[in-house]
């Protein structure tokens, strides 16, 4: 049952303004709801859309205290964590802000329901194109399962949430709910392939043994995939658990900070959680299950990748 729009409204504005030296952007909404392509400058904090104060920079800056200090604590230990930390900091705002121009751009245009799908599309190709990268080696069947995985997720998430009347149907709305399934399924999806091409590579010998024994590519897929599922599980589910008891999720606390009744915003959440834990378990799933199964070189032996990562070298002849 979708929510009333009145349940929507934020709470009212609080006082804004002050003098810092820090200029933002804001993009300002208008009355309608829509994106208003309008700018304008404010001192320190402004006047976002609906009426919540958006941080100036000098906000953004103190929020890097704690990574400040952890790089602090990584040089005079020595752990070398500076230059990847610092790289995602700088990579992490200039995606967001990049991507944010191009939102307001998307949502601007008439076609805007045409590029909300587009933006979706490009979305499932670098979250395939990610955890293919992860594989290190050519994986038969990998590449398009991937895909295939997260697009039918992304595809039933939508589906759960607008054809239900979850929530109203609006480009916008698209783009968020596919980002959060997405987001959430590629570190599952990452983690199973690791594993479970990991676990192929170390357990060669025992996978070759049982092909010997003549055990089938579905008796190999029983050998191998639990340990490499649990594994890739564990922090989804684990997260899953104690949602609610030391942490607020991302979609209920935005609702809550919006305005939104709070039963409201944990039925939402409630929703949310359910489609990321299935989409996290469909993608671990599938993608163990093919690794497994591409473990096996369909003539009686290891496939060619899991005896190189093993550092099992086959005869030229073989290979041939």
């Amino acid at each position: 049952m979708g929510l009333p729009r009145r349940q929507l409204h934020p709470w009212p504005r609080s006082g804004g303004g002050g003098g810092g030296a820090g200029r933002v952007l804001a993009l300002r909404r208008s009355a309608r709801g829509s994106l208003s392509g309008r700018y304008r400058w404010h001192n320190g904090a402004v006047d976002g859309a609906g009426g919540l104060d958006v941080v100036g920079w000098p906000v953004v800056a103190a929020s890097l205290s704690l990574v400040a200090l952890a790089l602090a604590l990584g040089w005079a230990l020595g752990l070398r964590i500076g230059r990847d930390v610092v790289v995602a900091v700088v990579r992490a705002a200039a995606q967001l802000l990049a991507v944010g121009a191009v939102l307001a751009l998307i949502f601007e245009s008439a076609a805007a329901g045409w590029l909300a799908v587009a933006w979706v599309a490009v979305m499932v190709g670098v979250a395939t194109g990610v955890v293919r990268r992860r594989a290190r080696h050519r994986i038969a069947w990998l590449t398009p399962v991937t895909g295939a995985v997260v697009l039918a997720s992304a595809a039933v998430s939508l589906a759960v949430t607008f054809g239900l009347g979850v929530l109203p149907y609006e480009p916008v709305s698209v783009v968020v709910v596919a980002g959060i399934t997405i987001g959430n399924a590629v570190p599952s999806a990452v983690l199973a392939v690791d594993q479970a091409v990991g676990l192929c590579r170390d357990r060669v010998g025992e996978i070759e043994a049982a092909l010997a024994l003549g055990l089938s590519r579905r008796q190999i897929v029983r050998f191998v995939a639990p340990r490499a599922a649990r594994s890739a599980l564990i922090p989804q589910v684990e997260r899953t658990k104690v949602v609610g008891l030391i942490a607020l999720p991302g979609a209920m606390t935005g609702l809550l900070l919006a305005g939104v009744d709070p039963v409201d915003a944990v039925v939402i959440q409630i929703l949310v959680m359910y489609l990321v834990l299935g989409t996290a378990a469909i993608c671990v799933v599938a993608l163990v299950g093919t690794v497994a199964v591409a473990a096996t070189d369909g003539r009686g032996g290891a496939a060619h990748w899991v005896r190189a990562g093993a550092g099992v070298h086959e005869p030229a002849a073989v290979r041939r």
